[in-house]
């Protein structure tokens, strides 16, 4: 085999390794935020769905609930996945929606969170760890991903799915997995 027939193959058998282990290196599909993104470097995860910024921000990710911290089952685990994905240190890009609130009842901004090119929003409801929340049934940039994520996590029974026998899915109450 002559050299470029082998940097050929080896190319094509690496592309074929890293789509066959799930490994992504282009955007999440689907709509992408308008407007200018903000960024940062988490400082600290508060619990499943909200961080605070270096720079003092404290923030609520956008179009998600989950199990909070102490009281609901997988409260501690839903934290962990968040860490897992946007912990301390790591660099972030935040998008607002312009279909939905800007900041919560607490004033805390609501938004999208990037980890590289992961929508951290998505991938924590895809992982069980949080479920969509529509606050008054408003649907934003990427409630198709996460109602999609949801359904894929509870058919293979991901996350609180699996651990949470009293888990529901209500999208305008949030995650609902009963008590620790």
């Amino acid at each position: 085999m002559g050299a470029g027939r082998l940097t050929y193959a080896v190319t094509l058998l690496i592309a074929l390794s890293v789509g066959a282990t799930g490994c992504r290196t282009e955007p999440e599909p689907g709509p992408q935020p308008t407007g200018s993104a903000e960024s940062g470097v988490v400082a600290r995860v508060g619990d499943g769905d909200s961080l605070t910024l270096a720079d003092g921000r404290k923030l609520r990710l956008l179009q998600i609930d989950a199990p909070e911290l102490r009281t609901d089952c997988y409260g501690h685990a839903a934290h962990r996945e968040l860490i897992a994905l946007a912990g301390p240190g790591t660099e972030v890009r935040l998008a607002a929606d312009p279909r939905l609130d800007t900041s919560d009842r607490y004033g805390r901004p609501l938004r999208y969170v990037f980890a590289g090119s992961r929508n951290v929003n998505v991938e924590l409801v895809r992982r069980g760890a949080a479920s969509p929340y529509f606050f008054r049934n408003d649907r934003g940039l990427y409630a198709s991903a996460l109602l999609d994520a949801v359904e894929g996590a509870r058919s293979r029974r991901a996350g609180y799915w699996g651990a949470c026998p009293g888990a529901k899915l209500n999208t305008g109450l949030g995650s609902l997995t009963g008590r620790a």
